[in-house]
């Protein structure tokens, strides 16, 4: 059974949130910066990658031996948030050094945007961290964009990282799959609509079942090992089953945590499950 803290999260966005994915009224200007206590307790520093901005955060007290590019969640229509950076900060106190590349949001800049420069983010940290001891990571729709790059990574022959970790990631733009109504009922905070209204300014007139756009389409070999957190009242639980058969039909490595009753992005959520999940979560990439 879910928490009373998951339940109460889970009445809160439904009352607030539920109808779903709205534009960020910021969306066009400037991405914000890291919260100014996240700046004290750690290095911090920015650079203009292909005309986007990109934040490092990394340990003041060590030099960190492993790294994430972390892509935040948002439809692809909201700039990063508040429980975005707490997460990033746990990984930095275990010793982490994290990218935080600040893609261009829907509808001014699409997918096209943003793969080279995720990607020359990645080429970047390659030069001073090895490959196996990068992460990239994701929720929502940024675990749909790791996924995506991480497939073009290899189509590519550019050497793979050494593990993928999705939360609740956004896998199928078209939202096709036919469990979806019934779990998209239970699910207090995503609408359908909405999504496929953000996921067609992402696409920029492109097919979006396209595997750059929806990965659940294209190739689980040869990527790393993925580890993919999913609450059972997110929309985007039937996709994450979907993913699952596939990986096991093609015999790819994918881990799935399933937590009963969580919502979108439980990691994020200052539930006991959330909590528990974004521990776990830490100390697998610091060990």
């Amino acid at each position: 059974m879910s928490s009373l803290q998951m339940h109460a999260i889970a009445g809160f966005l439904r009352l607030t949130r539920k109808r779903g994915a709205a534009p960020d009224p910021a969306a066009s200007a400037e991405p914000p910066r890291p919260p100014a206590k996240l700046a004290q307790r750690h290095a911090v520093s920015t650079r203009t990658v292909g005309g986007f901005t990109c934040h490092t955060v990394a340990p003041r007290d060590r030099k960190a031996e492993r790294a994430v590019v972390y892509l935040h969640g948002g439809a692809y229509i909201s700039h990063v948030s508040p429980q975005h950076w707490q997460l990033i900060s746990q990984l930095t106190d275990a010793g982490l050094r994290v990218e935080v590349p600040h893609y261009g949001l829907a509808s001014r800049y699409t997918y096209r945007d943003a793969y080279p420069f995720v990607t020359t983010v990645y080429d970047q940290l390659l030069r001073e961290v090895n490959p196996g001891q990068v992460t990239i990571m994701g929720d929502s729709a940024g675990g749909g964009l790791a996924l995506g790059v991480a497939q073009s990574l290899a189509a590519a022959g550019v050497p793979q990282p050494g593990r993928l970790v999705l939360i609740a990631p956004w896998l199928d733009l078209t939202l096709s799959n036919p469990g979806i109504p019934a779990t998209e009922a239970r699910d207090p905070w995503l609408t359908s609509s909405r999504l496929l209204e953000a996921g067609r300014g992402w696409a920029g007139g492109d097919d979006p079942a396209q595997p750059r756009l929806s990965p659940i389409n294209g190739p689980l070999a040869p990527l790393p090992p993925i580890d993919v957190y999913i609450g059972t009242r997110d929309l985007f639980f039937p996709d994450v089953r979907r993913l699952q058969e596939l990986a096991a039909e093609t015999k790819a490595n994918v881990n799935v945590t399933v937590c009963e009753g969580a919502v979108h992005v439980y990691p994020l959520v200052p539930a006991p499950e959330g909590r528990a999940a974004a521990r776990a979560i830490v100390r697998s990439l610091a060990s």
